[in-house]
């Protein structure tokens, strides 16, 4: 079984809904806008632009959905990987929390785009984060109160020891913080779902047309090796497959690669054992576990997080032996399944929008928080595109520094940075 990331077949790939290959970009065409980006943020942005009635291209260089937005976790969890105390720190008490108000719509806007598109992705909403050692039991207490006194959010229920095994079959976990407005879905058919949206209102998808240059004339000119678009804006939302296209943006996040694996189905007696509803799971360390089930009573679990953007281990076994850790009575479970994929995260962990133009905006810096925060940057991005900008300029008052060590010492720095966080989570 292939390790690497980008090559190795998903459960989601497998189980995806059928979908129509959309032409490759030949010739010049006019638009509105170019967004460039074929997952949950470029799709998002793209939908909300043609239903204002803009012609809008979009152009995605593989297939819709073939990076972070089909092949994640597929948790959907409101706030920021920053935490809230970053924001504040930069944009004062008051913007913080309409920020935070902004990643709950986010939430809010997944459930009015399943229901409204009637996007088939497996959502079920319930999400809890666990605590594994005794300050973490502290941490996710200070989580609660922070979230009830300061932003109002009255949807945590704070559990004990015995209410976490209550819910789950395993020993591991200390404390658990249970959100009923987090959730979990099938990413790559959510995806799948908003660009099927985004062609119905008139967005014209192309894929396998990879950007290779952008001009920023008026017009600005965006380029592939088969065709150009002309457009009034830009929408770039690539992430962390945004490579060599625009340096400036690249040196200000880090492609972190993160494996997950399907099991075989354990037979839905089976998982309701192991897990009592149908939630999904992530405990709080650094360097982190995540799991849930799928529709047809798999354990998907992930984590392993690689900040060297290799994968020197076989990435089944490593993330089974994670998985095991937790679920010592799946020793008997193949897993059918193994993959994984490249997140973008920030220095600080908060979210980089903002303009390299007039005319030219981009979104990037999800820092693991995509699946919610990508559909609502698209919202953010197209309002500012019509002339209200106000939500999206919040996020550009955010102070973003370069990953140090430029291109040829930035990732072992970096790697050296996570070791000594790994270590940190053993204490």
């Amino acid at each position: 079984m292939t390790t690497d990331p980008n090559t190795a077949v998903s459960y989601y790939a497998a189980s995806a809904n059928p979908a129509p290959e959309h032409p490759q970009l030949k010739g010049d065409v006019t638009a509105d806008v170019c967004v460039i980006g074929g997952g949950i943020a470029g799709c998002s942005t793209a939908l909300d632009l043609a239903e204002r009635g803009y012609k809008v291209v979009l152009l995605e260089g593989q297939r819709i959905g073939w990076g972070a937005s089909g092949r994640s976790g597929g948790q959907a969890i409101g706030g920021y990987a920053s935490g809230q105390s970053k924001l504040v720190q930069q944009v004062g008490a008051e913007n913080a929390k309409r920020m935070w108000d902004i990643s709950l719509e986010g939430l809010q806007l997944i459930r009015d785009r399943v229901a409204r598109y009637n996007i088939d992705c497996d959502l079920h909403w319930g999400q809890m984060h666990v605590a594994i050692k005794p300050r973490q039991r502290d941490a996710l207490l200070h989580e609660k109160r922070e979230a009830e006194e300061t932003y109002g959010y009255r949807q945590l229920e704070f559990l004990e020891r015995a209410q976490v095994e209550s819910l789950l079959e395993t020993k591991r976990y200390s404390a658990g913080l249970y959100d009923s407005g987090g959730g979990h879905l099938h990413p790559l058919n959510y995806t799948l779902g908003l660009a099927a949206a985004a062609s119905a209102a008139g967005v014209a998808i192309h894929e396998r047309s990879l950007v290779t240059n952008i001009s920023y004339d008026q017009p600005a000119v965006v380029s592939t090796a088969t065709g150009r678009v002309k457009a009034k804006f830009v929408v770039l939302c690539c992430n962390a497959y945004l490579n060599t296209l625009v340096p400036s943006l690249r040196s200000r996040i880090m492609p972190v690669g993160t494996y997950i694996v399907a099991t075989e189905s354990l037979g839905e007696a089976r998982m309701q054992r192991l897990m009592r509803e149908n939630i999904a799971v992530t405990d709080i360390n650094f360097v982190l576990d995540y799991f849930r089930r799928s529709a047809d009573a798999r354990l998907l679990f992930g984590g392993r997080v690689s900040y060297s953007g290799l994968d020197p281990f076989n990435t089944a076994s490593a993330t089974r032996k994670r998985m095991l850790k937790v679920f010592p009575q799946l020793a008997d479970v193949r897993v059918e399944y193994a993959w994984g994929g490249y997140v973008d995260i920030t220095m600080s962990r908060a979210p980089d929008f903002g303009r390299l133009a007039p005319h030219v905006y981009y979104l990037q810096g999800f820092s693991g928080h995509g699946i919610a925060l990508t559909g609502i940057a698209g919202r953010l991005a197209a309002e500012a595109i019509a002339g209200q900008a106000e939500r999206f300029d919040l996020f550009t008052h955010l102070k973003h520094r370069n990953f140090p060590g430029g291109e040829l010492l930035r990732m072992p720095a970096l790697v050296l940075a996570m070791l000594w966080y790994r270590a940190r989570d053993l204490l």
